[in-house]
């Protein structure tokens, strides 16, 4: 019998000192410190859905709403979405807290596909998701719609390049912030 897990099995939070040494050259944290907790607080999450290793197969667009200052507390909520037959997807919600001052700003959200893997090192089957409430049943939705028009996308740009006219598509440039220097 197929096995089925809600959500809130394996939600998952993530909270850090943001420190010095994670600055950028403005001052702030670095994006790709951000990234990384990112990646760890889906990973954790995703396994503890599917009882298997997970990797990460695709991230969608990660939103950098606020910078996130040194000193902050960043915390990374993680949920599974959505569910297909070897993947699941990890909606992702970062916020900062200012310590000294208490606020709390929402600074990073994104979508990451993770795959489970088996001993084998082969896509494994993952439970299915029980969808309790009406956000559940969004979530759902709203992840299986992302994937059917990310698909769609992605086929449009595979056409487009397979049918690129170059000649036209230097006349479409003209007006872009480029300028063509071919011999």
């Amino acid at each position: 019998m197929k096995e089925f897990k809600h959500n809130s099995a394996s939600q998952t939070v993530l909270s850090e000192l943001m420190v010095p040494s994670y600055a950028n050259f403005g001052g702030r944290v670095h994006g790709g410190t951000i990234l990384s907790m990112m990646d760890k607080v889906a990973y954790a999450c995703a396994t503890k859905h599917a009882g298997n290793y997970c990797v990460t197969a695709s991230v969608e667009t990660v939103d950098f709403l606020t910078p996130v200052e040194i000193g902050d507390q960043l915390s990374l909520y993680a949920s599974v979405n959505y569910v297909g037959n070897t993947s699941l997807v990890v909606g992702i919600k970062v916020v900062s807290e200012n310590l000294k001052l208490g606020t709390v700003t929402h600074t990073n959200k994104s979508y990451f596909t993770m795959v489970a893997i088996d001993e084998d090192k082969k896509p494994a089957q993952v439970p299915g998701l029980i969808l309790r409430n009406h956000e559940d049943v969004r979530r759902f939705s709203e992840a299986k719609k992302r994937k059917e028009i990310n698909k769609y996308v992605k086929q449009q740009f595979i056409d487009f390049t397979n049918n690129m006219d170059l000649l036209s598509e230097i006349d479409n440039l003209q007006n872009d912030n480029c300028k063509i220097e071919i011999d």
